[in-house]
């Protein structure tokens, strides 16, 4: 029995495994983060308020009328935020690649502060909110692409990393800057810039859905494209694969998830650097496979952290954004002591 052949079965055990665990983890995480707040709600309250909702029941409506919009945010952004990740990580064949690394998050949120001070209120631009800052996104890392390109050396991991770190602070203090020109304007987005799900609204929510849900398609349509991708530039144009209108395309797709959840909970950074890294190391790295497992995985890390931003010092809550940058930063950390030797 060849190598392969003993591989492919082991993989798909896995595969099948982590997609039967996942879904319940996800679920247990979603009855627990409905179920806590300032008034505790106890599960079986929880399922009961979907299985037969009354609406005479005052924690049935708590749970319907007011957590179900923070965790509907929390799925969408954790899914986002993990495809995206993987996506990134894909094109640029880099395990360090994420989103806020890399600029996008920081692009996003400038392009975002900078609608919003064009708008007369949040609403005014809700809806295209999510383009603005995927356009913010798609530039920022388009420029952190054309620099980490330039010299001798061309295109290298570290130098595309350093640059994305250093135009993401560059941007970052560019929001600042104009947020401190504008104080009515600071006080509107100060949570949300350092990431968080508290605030929200259903139509922000509801604006967001549309492309995140259109990135995601683009995102399986180029999987066999980006599978091919891993093998190598000169194999994968030998397979028959436009490199350029890949790359583009992907790119838009990353844009599209990455802009989407910065409009929706503000510039959340490291998960999309511990998802895929996660899936990769204990599934599999094909595509295929990993797409849907980052998506699940990408919605159990935003919910439980989440939920610890909630709980741990209550009745004081933390900013989501807080909590996965305190699991996202020594993580970061780890992979460049491995990758880098």
């Amino acid at each position: 029995m060849s190598m392969a052949a003993f591989i492919a079965p082991r993989r798909d055990r896995r595969f099948l495994i982590a997609l039967c665990i996942m879904p319940l983890l996800v679920l247990v995480a979603a009855v627990f983060h409905l179920a806590i707040g300032a008034r505790y709600i106890p599960a079986r309250t929880v399922l009961a308020a979907f299985l037969h909702y009354d609406p005479n029941n005052f924690s049935h409506r708590i749970i319907i009328d007011l957590r179900m919009l923070r965790l509907t945010a929390a799925l969408l952004v954790g899914a986002a935020l993990g495809v995206a990740g993987l996506l990134l990580q894909s094109v640029i064949r880099n395990p360090l690649g994420e989103p806020h690394i890399l600029g996008l998050n920081a692009g996003a949120a400038l392009a975002v502060v900078i609608s919003t001070l064009w708008g007369s209120s949040w609403m005014t631009l809700t809806y295209a909110r999510p383009l603005a800052a995927a356009g913010g996104a798609a530039a920022l890392f388009a420029l952190v692409l054309s620099l980490s390109s330039a010299g001798r050396n061309g295109l290298t991991l570290l130098k595309l990393t350093l640059c994305g770190v250093v135009l993401s602070a560059f941007a970052s203090s560019l929001t600042a800057a104009i947020l401190i020109l504008d104080e009515q304007t600071l006080l509107d987005l100060r949570t949300w810039l350092v990431g968080d799900l508290a605030g929200l609204s259903w139509d922000i929510v509801r604006a967001g859905v549309w492309p995140i849900a259109i990135a995601m398609l683009l995102g399986i349509w180029l999987i066999p494209s980006l599978n091919a991708l891993a093998l190598g530039d000169q194999i994968a144009s030998g397979l028959g694969v436009n490199l350029l209108r890949t790359r583009l395309l992907a790119i838009a797709a990353i844009a599209l998830l990455s802009g989407s959840a910065v409009a929706m909970a503000g510039p959340i950074g490291f998960v999309g650097l511990i998802v895929p890294n996660i899936v990769r190391r204990l599934v599999t790295d094909d595509l295929r496979l990993a797409l849907p497992l980052s998506a699940l995985c990408g919605t159990l890390v935003l919910l439980v952290a989440d939920i610890a931003a909630r709980t741990l010092f209550m009745p004081h809550e933390l900013a989501t954004g807080v909590m996965t940058a305190l699991v996202g930063a020594p993580v970061f950390l780890f992979i460049v002591s491995r990758f880098f030797k």
